[in-house]
């Protein structure tokens, strides 16, 4: 896999907004690059799809100590089956419903987050149900102790809750220690999301990172 043409500056170059700069590339170098060094890519209102470059503050979070689960959560999960990395495809495209409110996920993320997935880093928890049938699920980017989760959806009732039910605990059972989710939503929040300001974040990514293995 070839290294990044870009560069990407500093942190202690960024500006205070979540938005650190525009440009670039969605090539898994520059992917990569950018995740370990605490941005994450969404595209820009702009007519030509430039890209934006993002590290909120506060950034999301989920502790993995402190995942909300309720009695619903633990009652819908029974009726489901939970699957790794079989359908990446279809749980991308179920995140990028163009019915969804605030869909930003086109056609050329779902190649390179494809792309990241045959490479091995990106990655998909998938919900089922009895049918057989895809009822939901969530995709993100780990490397190392580190799970970027970039989008979930479901289409049936908590499909989309048991799916971190189950990516925590695979995380926790592999010694992974840090789940990001970009921004604290209520949404998130309602399910243990909390917000750490940049610099903690920054600093938890680098314990992340510090250990052999992908």
């Amino acid at each position: 896999m070839r290294e990044s043409r870009w560069r990407f500056p500093p942190s202690s170059e960024w500006p205070d907004d979540d938005l650190i700069v525009a440009g670039a590339d969605l090539e898994p170098g520059t992917l990569l690059d950018a995740y370990r060094r605490g941005i994450f890519p969404m595209a820009l209102s702009d007519p030509a799809g430039l890209l934006g470059w993002w590290s909120p503050n506060p950034r999301g979070i989920v502790p993995l100590d402190r995942l909300r689960v309720t009695r619903s959560m633990r009652q819908s999960a029974r009726q489901y089956e939970v699957r790794v990395d079989t359908c990446f495809v279809e749980v991308i495209g179920g995140c990028a419903n163009p019915l969804r409110k605030d869909g930003w996920i086109t056609g050329a993320f779902i190649r390179a987050y494809t792309r990241l997935h045959e490479l091995g880093w990106a990655h998909s928890v998938e919900v089922f149900d009895r049918e057989g049938q895809l009822a939901g699920g969530l995709y993100g980017v780990r490397i190392d102790r580190l799970f970027a989760g970039e989008s979930m959806f479901n289409v049936r009732r908590d499909a989309s809750k048991v799916a971190l039910m189950a990516l925590v605990q695979l995380m926790r059972d592999t010694g992974m220690t840090l789940l990001d989710v970009q921004w604290r939503t209520d949404h998130l929040e309602s399910l243990g999301a909390i917000g750490v300001a940049r610099e903690r974040y920054l600093a938890l990514l680098a314990e992340a990172l510090a250990s052999a293995g992908t």
